[in-house]
C-alpha cells in the first residue's frame, strides 16, 4: 500500500446551498458537480481546485457518519497558499473564525486555520516544498 496523494476532502454542512455559495466566494469558482438528496434539497457540491485539481466536497450533515463530533477538531489538512496573511484576513472577513493563529513553524513553513461558517476547520499553509514542486501562482509575491 502507498498513499499516492490527496484526493478528496469532505466538509459537512447543515445547509449545502449556503456552504456552496460561501466556498464559491472563497475559491472564485463554482462547484463543477452538484447532487440533490431524495427531498430535492442540495446534498453534495464538489469543487476541483489548485494545481492538482484536488476535490473539495461539501456534504449534507444528514449523511455524516454516526458519532461525528459537532465541534471542530480532529485531523487538520492544510491547503498551500502563496499569501498566508492575506488569505487568513479574507477568510475572516467572509465570516470564518480563528482556530489556529498564524504560526511560524521554522524553515519558512507557516500555518494557520479557521473554522468556516459551517463548523469545518480549514487549514492554510505557506509551504516552501510545495512552491519548489509547483512554483508560485501567477501574481504571487
Amino acid at each position: 500500500m502507498s498513499l499516492r496523494g490527496f484526493s478528496t476532502i469532505n466538509y459537512w454542512a447543515d445547509d449545502v446551498a449556503a456552504a456552496s455559495a460561501w466556498y464559491t466566494e472563497v475559491l472564485g469558482v463554482e462547484p463543477y458537480f452538484q447532487r440533490s438528496g431524495p427531498d430535492g434539497t442540495p446534498a453534495y457540491a464538489e469543487f476541483r481546485i489548485g494545481d492538482n485539481e484536488a476535490e473539495l466536497g461539501l456534504v449534507s450533515r444528514a449523511y455524516a457518519p454516526p458519532g461525528l463530533p459537532d465541534q471542530p477538531g480532529g485531523a487538520l489538512m492544510y491547503w498551500h497558499v502563496d499569501d498566508l496573511q492575506g488569505t487568513v484576513a479574507r477568510l475572516l472577513d467572509l465570516g470564518a473564525t480563528e482556530y489556529q493563529p498564524v504560526t511560524e513553524r521554522g524553515h519558512d513553513f507557516v500555518t494557520a486555520a479557521v473554522v468556516d461558517p459551517f463548523g469545518n476547520v480549514l487549514g492554510v499553509m505557506y509551504n516552501p516544498h510545495y512552491v519548489e514542486q509547483f512554483g508560485a501562482a501567477a501574481g504571487a509575491e
